[in-house]
């Protein structure tokens, strides 16, 4: 099956498929949160400036079809650090009630008057906010699905670097 998918798409279009894969993600990620009204926590917001980095690098590869393992690996890496970040929160949501971290202060006040890497730190830790499950489909969490969609990410970019189809100009 991903043989004839391989087939049947150029080089430069198998990156395209990895960047909408990425933009609906976050298509998805917007509609939780502004029509759902679910509100992203600091691990949410992490998970998404991932997408949106390996996004990027998909789309950049797309564009300029040159150096194809590069961008490969550098989307499989950044697809693998948000992985990291999203198996951290699923962790935190199966903690027990009482080793759960204390709730922080909103990131729009933690951004106004705490040093960057404070920050940062608060933002690839989490906090007791993180832990909380507000949705859940097929009895997996946001965090449990983009975890999965991750691997998912980064598996695609390690079958786009093995690919040996030639360097055609399109």
């Amino acid at each position: 099956m991903i043989s004839s998918l391989f087939d049947y798409f150029s080089p430069r279009a198998r990156f395209f498929i990895g960047f909408m894969a990425c933009a609906g993600l976050l298509a998805v990620g917007a509609y939780l949160q502004f029509v759902e009204e679910l509100e992203p926590c600091p691990l949410c917001i992490s998970q998404r400036l991932a997408i949106l980095a390996t996004g990027l690098i998909f789309l950049a590869a797309g564009l300029h079809n040159r150096g194809r393992k590069i961008y490969a690996v550098l989307a499989a890496a950044a697809a693998l650090i948000g992985a990291s970040v999203s198996a951290r929160h699923v962790w935190l949501q199966h903690l027990p009630p009482e080793e759960v971290p204390e709730c922080s202060p909103g990131l729009e006040y933690v951004f106004q008057n705490f040093p960057l890497a404070d920050t940062i730190k608060l933002m690839l830790s989490g906090t007791g906010e993180c832990a909380k499950i507000d949705w859940t489909l097929l009895g997996l969490s946001i965090p449990a699905w983009t975890l999965f969609a991750f691997l998912l990410l980064a598996t695609w970019a390690g079958l786009l670097w093995g690919d040996s189809t030639p360097h055609i100009s399109e």
